[in-house]
């Protein structure tokens, strides 16, 4: 759509994307495809099924649930291959990584982990909500007193 409104610059994403580490030949594809789109600037047509299709799909990936990534995709042996030509082992099939970022730089699983660390910090100050009786407003001098006693260091 932003092709079709003339942006100058479009991201493309190779058929390997997260499946497998992109070679030469799967970039000039993803570039192909992109100038194949952008240049006409078509929308993209988007999978069989639509919207719900492609959520699926990314919910999939998000989850590192990578048979059902293989299962959802266009082609699922090509999608299978793809992923074994970087991570053969039948380990890496449950792995909450995949072969573009690795283990220690994956997005989906740093995002996962901060939601994680989001949802507890949410707990905690629920648990002193009620038990600050729960109520949204405190008077003044309660908190003012909180206030002074951390900036004493007595928590």
């Amino acid at each position: 759509m932003i092709g079709w409104f003339g942006t100058a610059m479009l991201c493309y994403v190779t058929p390997k994307e997260h499946l497998g580490l992109p070679d030469r030949k799967d970039v000039k594809d993803g570039v192909d495809h992109l100038q194949d789109r952008g240049a006409c600037g078509r929308p993209r047509q988007g999978p069989p099924g639509g919207p719900a299709a492609d959520d699926a799909v990314s919910r999939a990936r998000f989850d590192f649930r990578w048979r059902d990534q293989f299962n959802l995709a266009l082609d699922p042996e090509t999608a299978e291959d793809f992923h074994d030509q970087t991570l053969p082992a039948e380990g890496a099939k449950i792995a909450h990584f995949c072969s573009m970022c690795g283990p220690k730089f994956c997005s989906m699983q740093i995002t996962q982990e901060i939601r994680e660390f989001a949802e507890k910090g949410m707990f905690d100050m629920s648990d002193k909500f009620k038990e600050t009786g729960g109520e949204l407003y405190q008077p003044a001098d309660k908190v003012a007193a909180e206030a002074a006693a951390l900036e004493a260091g007595d928590d």
